[in-house]
């Protein structure tokens, strides 16, 4: 029971915002689109990741989560129901790609490289010359929301660049050596940034010509305009949003599936024993 007990406060930490977080905007991207008959969005999917520590055969978006593969339900997502959309790249080896066969005739594979930028990169090079914007999104990230995603279309489509993301809620700490508290970091301040993050195609250039000839390090797609000074919006996304990373975050993926679906899966996990 006491497993149980944790997993569900897990859950409904995930869910329910401890914090006061900003108005969330809504730019009436999908509105502006279907009216125009914008079709100008490339959207470059990234499944090149290895996912150790999922502790599984295979990398974590290709693992089953109610029955579909991880990276399947962004795929649906965006070819099915997303206004805007011009192609979808998705970054992939080619030992994977066997199972996506289905999807051959509506997407573009593109190779992975040795690290993100690289598949970035690999995936910005099969996108149109003439899109608008490129949305780069992780393939283990199965629950956004076309919500969030007509949302920081919108901010980007406004400022160049943006980035989902929500207000950290957890008390951060700093350690200098991995053991003992150095400081507490000032968390009004922080954002955890998640994706799909939304750049012009000219100005995610430039950024990645400055990274390379500068031997610059980045961790996210938006850090290369951030090296650029041009400016970043932050769109209020969704704490469901999460990253598919570890064996705990399946179980709240799930449960938030169930949710969404109107199964009962808040009753199954608070009595599971």
């Amino acid at each position: 029971m006491m497993r149980a007990l944790l997993l569900c406060a897990a859950l409904t930490h995930a869910l329910v915002p401890t914090l006061p977080t900003p108005q969330r905007t809504r730019p009436g991207a999908a509105l502006t689109m279907m009216a125009e008959n914008k079709k100008d969005v490339a959207v470059v999917i990234l499944a090149g990741g290895t996912g150790s520590r999922m502790k599984a055969d295979r990398p974590k978006q290709f693992l089953p989560l109610r029955g579909k593969m991880i990276i399947k339900y962004s795929l649906d997502l965006f070819l099915n129901d997303i206004e805007g959309i011009c192609k979808v790249v998705v970054v992939l080896a080619e030992q994977y790609r066997q199972d996506f066969k289905e999807y051959a005739d509506r997407v573009t594979f593109a190779d992975p490289g040795a690290e993100r930028q690289d598949s970035v990169k690999s995936g910005l090079d099969s996108c149109p010359d003439d899109a608008a914007l490129v949305a780069i999104h992780d393939a283990a990230r199965p629950l956004v929301t076309p919500d969030e995603i007509y949302s920081v279309f919108g901010d980007a489509r406004e400022h160049g660049a943006a980035v989902l993301g929500v207000p950290v809620k957890a008390t951060v700490k700093e350690s200098g050596d991995g053991k003992f508290v150095l400081r507490t970091v000032d968390r009004s301040r922080l954002w955890e940034v998640h994706t799909p993050q939304v750049i012009e195609p000219a100005l995610l250039k430039r950024g990645f010509a400055k990274v390379d000839s500068e031997k610059l390090e980045i961790t996210d797609d938006v850090s290369v305009v951030e090296q650029l000074g041009a400016p970043v919006r932050l769109t209020l996304g969704e704490y469901t949003n999460l990253k598919v990373t570890t064996p705990d975050d399946m179980v709240v993926a799930g449960q938030i599936l169930d949710q969404r679906s109107g199964k009962r899966g808040w009753r199954k996990l608070l009595f599971w024993k």
